[in-house]
């Protein structure tokens, strides 16, 4: 396998919790090494694009709203095969249906408040990372 790049958030209800040194010791204990990071507030025409495969479902204001609501962390992470290893370390959506030990089980208050996101494939990886990091992608090394 090739080294990766993926984009991680820990989002809203994470933030506001303190949680973010935590989640970010699943990813490194991993051996997932991140290559940028940064707190930030999306605001709605980000949050927009950012979700833009999700326009016209009936959730999608929710989710714009949520992630608009308080600041992120955003990281660029990097490793062989980070983006299935990402996934892995989060868990699946549902806090309930997430494997012991994943950072969703172990932090997510629900489905919809759920700590963090990954990029769920190397392509969604290069559109987030460059949604959320646009012209600083290029500086990282």
């Amino acid at each position: 396998m090739r080294i990766e790049r993926s984009l991680v958030i820990i989002k809203p209800d994470a933030v506001e919790r303190g949680l973010v040194g935590q989640i970010i010791k699943h990813f490194e204990k991993a051996d997932v090494h991140i290559k940028a990071i940064k707190i930030m507030n999306l605001d709605r025409k980000k949050a927009e694009d950012f979700y833009a495969e999700h326009e016209g479902k009936d959730f999608f204001e929710s989710l714009v709203s949520y992630i608009t609501s308080a600041p992120i962390v955003a990281m660029i992470i990097e490793g062989t095969g980070c983006v299935e290893k990402a996934r892995e370390i989060i868990g699946k959506t549902s806090p309930q249906e997430a494997e012991e030990g994943t950072i969703r089980r172990l932090y997510a208050i629900s489905k919809d408040k759920n700590s963090v996101h990954a990029s769920d494939s190397k392509y969604s990886a290069l559109r987030e990372v460059n949604c959320i990091f646009n012209e600083e992608v290029n500086q990282v090394a």
